[in-house]
């Protein structure tokens, strides 16, 4: 295989030059494929595994661990043994009872909620987990400080529990523009108004940056300002939530940078829909893009 042919078939549209640039130095795809990534150290790096599932988690977590990643992001309890199989963490743990639509907003919610999340905040402690990842649930014509309140009640025993075990709870920040109508925690300062309200440091905020370049833009300069209130960060390109190379509007490098430079210690996760036909290049290339 000749070096046009190589680029040609682990590169496709805007995305080639990038990749085809990462792998020109490579013999052949294989060598590609299986050559390890000689990463900085600066970051954390996690991949969320609803992306990759066509790829048996066992498979995942094996290439994650030859990659250099530390962790995999939103994994069940029943799955959490597999990354650790591996030398990963779950990076930020979940269960099958999560409902990103019916969150701590809704007091109806509250009792099964902090049932299930109490044994999973429990599941993750003896597993050695240190984040659970948690929603606000939909509006559904509520107002934002009726919803904030809501949270705060519906959380506080969590939040109590939580700090005796040594777990990070975290809601993520979606945008309710494109993905999740009517989502709530779909602003920085509404979820930042939360993390205020329940004044612990064992509740912080997910600042997924494909989500609030969709709803606020202006990424490093919240970054820099909001930063002590993220505890984890997930990727995604803009539009499309694909690849995060030079095919979509968002300079990943320099986000990364912005994080890094104010000392974040947490988690990365890529968490961007492959576009690619080996996913594992596509997850390759974002690895390195947010290696700085």
């Amino acid at each position: 295989m000749n070096r046009r042919d190589l680029i040609k078939k682990v590169s496709l549209g805007a995305g080639a030059l990038t990749l085809g640039n990462l792998v020109s130095g490579f013999s052949s795809l294989k060598d590609f494929e299986l050559q390890e990534l000689q990463l900085k150290g600066n970051v954390n790096h996690s991949a969320c595994y609803w992306c990759y599932n066509t790829i048996p988690l066992d498979d995942f977590a094996k290439a994650c661990a030859e990659m250099g990643l530390k962790g995999i992001d939103l994994l069940d309890p029943d799955q959490w043994k597999i990354a650790q199989k591996y030398g990963l963490t779950c990076s930020l743990g979940t269960d099958h009872f999560v409902d990103i639509g019916n969150g701590f907003n809704n007091p109806e919610n509250h009792g099964h909620l902090q049932k299930n999340y109490k044994e999973l905040i429990e599941k993750a402690a003896d597993s050695g987990l240190e984040q659970v990842i948690v929603f606000s649930g939909n509006r559904n014509g509520m107002d934002d400080t009726i919803g904030i309140e809501n949270c705060a009640k519906g959380l506080d025993p969590l939040v109590k529990l939580a700090e005796k075990m040594g777990i990070t709870i975290v809601m993520e920040l979606l945008n309710s523009k494109v993905n999740h109508k009517d989502y709530q925690c779909d602003h920085t300062p509404w979820g930042v108004n939360l993390v205020d309200k329940i004044d612990s440091s064992h509740f912080k905020l997910l600042y997924d940056i494909y989500h609030m370049q969709i709803m606020e833009g202006d990424v490093i300069a919240t970054i820099k300002e909001y930063h002590s209130y993220f505890a984890h960060y997930h990727t995604g390109g803009v539009p499309g939530r694909h690849e995060i190379n030079n095919s979509q509007e968002l300079n990943y490098s320099a986000m990364i940078k912005a994080i890094v430079d104010i000392g974040f210690t947490g988690f990365v996760a890529q968490e961007f829909i492959p576009t690619y036909p080996d996913k594992l290049s596509a997850l390759r290339e974002g690895i390195l893009i947010c290696d700085v």
